[in-house]
């Protein structure tokens, strides 16, 4: 294998004609410019110079060896510089998905303080729901997934590094006019004879597990993934239903009222990575920054 430095050197031999000028340009000495260029005739398996006297002359092999050492040594050094730059943090890209409600709250504070501290990292941001998303992070389609789930399911993320961020409670929804608008708290047993719409398929999911824990299956009228759609049906009194906070934050509930649900029902939020991705600096820098919007 022929490596960079046995390249300097055969350059300087070239450039100076002799081993004693090419030590005194590199700042070594002699026996090591010599050692180094046997060791790389012996890498290259072929004779590199021929010495006659006092003169020393490149063969056709050295000469080709020469041609492309400038462009080689140029290249490793422009990789280098790159490399250098990507540790520390003067460039860097970093791919995140998140699921809406997180797109909207967590993630513009979050980029906004990355931008100012890091002005060379570049973040791109689409969107998906988990476990869409943690499997986007699994198959090198992202590099952070901005992810929730209910309850812990064991082993679930047990590949990946985990960045808990936050509690998300969910919270009820009903139409101004409701006979609860103006409660303080309601039980979902309460809403059990209301029609529902429904959130997201993890959310759905979740929605028809905690009715059927208070003894009925919810009427779901509607069921849309987008949040502000949820509000407006909810407001145009097409039915009730319950929403993660986080989910409320960028938007104006109009002709909608919250109130609190019991039992308390939360979901988690995470920021998920690979192990060997947790230890790039752009990457490192991009969770810090989620979990300090998150604790905003």
């Amino acid at each position: 294998m022929i490596e960079a430095r046995h390249l300097r050197v055969l350059r300087a031999v070239a450039a100076t004609g002799s081993f004693s000028a090419a030590a005194r340009e590199l700042g070594c000495t002699q026996p090591a410019v010599s050692q180094q260029m046997k060791a790389l005739e012996s890498s290259a398996g072929t004779p590199l110079l021929i010495r006659t006297g006092r003169e020393m002359r490149l063969t056709q092999a050295g000469e080709a060896l020469v041609r492309h050492a400038s462009g080689i040594l140029a290249g490793l050094t422009a990789a280098e510089e790159e490399v250098a730059a990507i540790a520390g943090l003067r460039a860097g890209r970093v791919r995140l998905v998140s699921f809406p409600s997180g797109s909207s709250s967590l993630v513009p504070g979050a980029l906004a303080a990355l931008r100012a501290a890091h002005p060379g990292t570049q973040v791109s941001l689409v969107e998906a729901e988990p476990p869409r998303s943690v499997e986007m992070l699994r198959d090198g389609d992202c590099d952070i997934a901005l992810a929730f789930r209910y309850g812990t399911t064991g082993g679930e993320w047990d590949d990946l590094v985990v960045r808990p961020l936050l509690r998300d409670r969910l919270v009820g929804l009903v139409p101004e006019g409701h006979r609860l608008a103006g409660t303080g708290a309601v039980t979902i047993g309460e809403l059990a004879d209301e029609p529902w719409i429904a959130g997201c398929p993890r959310c759905r999911r979740q929605l028809v597990e905690v009715c059927e824990e208070s003894g009925f299956t919810p009427r779901i009228d509607f069921a849309t993934d987008d949040y502000p759609a949820v509000i407006g049906l909810v407001g145009a009194g097409l039915g009730v239903a319950v929403l993660p906070e986080l989910a409320l934050e960028s938007v104006r509930p109009k002709g909608a009222r919250t109130v609190a649900v019991e039992p308390a029902v939360e979901r988690e939020i995470v920021a998920l990575t690979l192990p060997d991705l947790a230890r790039v600096p752009a990457v490192a820098a991009t969770l810090d920054q989620l979990s300090l919007a998150a604790a905003r």
